[in-house]
């Protein structure tokens, strides 16, 4: 169960409209080994995601999750592997801009899927999202944060275990940018996914998402973050990034979260602040 709160967020929905929830950002990320698939362990978020309606009015597929390098053209190859049909237009509202890391692309084509009554298995969806773009987040399965996952080949390489309750505090710092499926230049995390599996207690995947944040910045940049230094002063378990894209949180117990976090975020350059929590209860 996850619970969120945000500044700013898409909250108007239409009416009738349904939301598809996203994620912010992961907890690790990487190449698993130098010559092996691109994997990414979800840190899902209800608060961001997309809210999406049919619209008669509306003549093509729209709205900020389908716009950018994809657009329409990759809803109609994902609706088309499907089988579906759309007889209407479809209107998506976005709770942050696409680029961010927060899944607005996958969910965008999860939320069509869902408007034509899909009700096949999520192995399918998964193979439609990559269909589509090339790449994909597990946001079609259940208790995503459990899966080792191949986003380039869609498919899930391991279960894992369950994580302990966990409040994240974040925004986003820096400029979008899209994922592109033919980026493989990750660090290598073969060594931290044994370490992910055998890890107990929040402190101990909270060091990993840390470790594997610093290494993505590392290699990626940006080489300006504040994130890691935010974690230090505000007395944080660990932080998280957007591997790919702006999103960066700090990882606290539950009710840990100092109050005037938000603000130092603030101050340190961050926009759209959010907190959320999860894991077990």
């Amino acid at each position: 169960m996850t619970a969120a709160r945000q500044d700013s967020c898409a909250n108007g929905a239409p009416a009738r409209a349904l939301h598809l929830s996203g994620h912010f950002g992961e907890w690790m990320q990487g190449r698993l080994g130098p010559g092996g698939p691109v994997v990414l362990i979800t840190l899902p978020c209800a608060v961001l995601g997309v809210t999406a309606s049919m619209d008669a009015g509306a003549q093509n597929l729209r709205g900020a999750g389908l716009d950018g390098p994809h657009g329409a053209a990759a809803a109609a190859r994902f609706i088309a592997y499907l089988g579906l049909d759309l007889p209407y237009g479809v209107r998506v509202q976005a709770c942050a801009e696409a680029g961010l890391g927060t899944g607005v692309s996958t969910a965008s084509l999860l939320a069509l899927a869902r408007l034509a009554r899909w009700r096949g298995p999520a192995s399918m969806l998964a193979r439609a999202c990559l269909r589509a773009e090339g790449a994909s987040d597990p946001l079609m399965s259940r208790n995503p944060e459990r899966l080792l996952w191949a986003s380039r080949q869609g498919r899930a390489l391991a279960r894992l275990p369950a994580l302990p309750a966990y409040e994240v505090i974040g925004g986003f710092f820096g400029l979008p940018r899209i994922t592109d499926p033919a980026d493989s230049a990750f660090p290598d995390i073969v060594d931290l996914v044994p370490l992910w599996k055998a890890a107990r207690d929040l402190e101990g995947f909270a060091a990993l998402a840390s470790v594997s944040a610093r290494r993505s910045l590392d290699l990626r940049g940006p080489a300006q973050d504040p994130t890691a230094d935010l974690a230090s002063r505000l007395g944080a378990l660990g932080w998280i990034i957007a591997h790919t894209g702006a999103a960066r949180g700090l990882i606290f117990a539950p009710g840990r979260v100092p109050d005037h976090a938000a603000q130092a975020l603030r101050d340190a350059g961050m926009r759209g602040i959010l907190q959320f929590s999860g894991g077990r209860a």
